[in-house]
C-alpha cells in the first residue's frame, strides 16, 4: 500500500487557487488493485487540475498513453492508445460520503485524497467495450453489422444483383402505360 500513497495529494497543504500534479503510471500501479486481470500493463501520465475554492475541491483528470490489452477475437496481446478526460468535484460537508459518481464530500480537515481508485477507474471505464487487435479492426464482425432489417437468403440457385436503374424506370414505364389511371391523368394534363 506504500507505492499507492504516492497518488496522495495533499489538498490541505494548498492554497485556494489553481494547481497541476503529474502522475505517471505503469505496470507496477496496475498490479495494486484485486481485479487487475482485466488490465496489469500501461504506461500513462495523469495530469490533475486542480481547482481549489472556498467551498469545493475540481479535479479535472487528463490521462494519456497506452495500455496492454489481450484481443478477444484471436488472443494476441496489443497496446490500446487512451485518451481520457474526467472530472470530479469534492465538496465541503460534515462527513466524508460519496454523492454520486462524480461528487464527493470531504470535510474542511481532510488532509489528503488518494486519486490511484480514481484514476483506475477511469482508465477501465476508457477501454473499448470490444478489445480488437488493430490487424483485424478492418475485417466486418457479423455482430458489428449495423444494416437494419437486411436479411440475405440464398437458396443456392445463382444470384442476380440487385436491378439497375434503368430496369427500374422501364417497370415504372411499363405500369404506366398499362394502368388506366395514368391514362385519363395524361389526358387532363393535356387539356390545360
Amino acid at each position: 500500500m506504500k507505492f499507492l500513497r504516492t497518488f496522495d495529494i495533499e489538498v490541505i497543504k494548498f492554497l485556494e487557487g489553481k494547481h497541476e500534479i503529474d502522475f505517471e503510471i505503469g505496470k507496477e500501479f496496475f498490479q495494486h488493485f484485486e481485479d487487475n486481470e482485466l488490465l496489469d500493463e500501461g504506461h500513462l501520465t495523469v495530469r490533475v487540475l486542480m481547482d481549489k475554492g472556498a467551498n469545493l475541491i475540481e479535479m479535472d483528470f487528463l490521462i494519456s498513453g497506452e495500455v496492454k490489452l489481450v484481443c478477444d477475437r484471436s488472443l494476441e496481446e496489443f497496446f490500446e492508445p487512451l485518451d481520457l478526460k474526467e472530472k470530479i468535484i469534492f465538496k465541503y460537508g460534515d462527513e466524508e460520503q460519496e454523492i454520486n459518481e462524480d461528487v464527493y464530500m470531504i470535510t474542511r480537515d481532510t488532509p489528503k485524497i488518494n486519486v490511484a481508485q480514481f484514476i483506475y477507474e477511469f482508465v477501465l471505464l476508457g477501454l473499448p467495450a470490444k478489445r480488437i487487435h488493430p490487424d483485424y479492426r478492418t475485417e466486418m464482425d457479423e455482430d458489428d453489422y449495423e444494416g437494419e432489417g437486411m436479411y440475405a437468403y440464398i437458396d443456392g440457385d445463382t444470384f442476380e444483383d440487385e436491378e439497375t436503374e434503368e430496369e427500374i424506370n422501364s417497370e415504372k414505364q411499363e405500369e404506366e402505360s398499362t394502368d388506366p389511371r395514368w391514362e385519363l391523368l395524361k389526358k387532363l394534363k393535356n387539356k390545360e
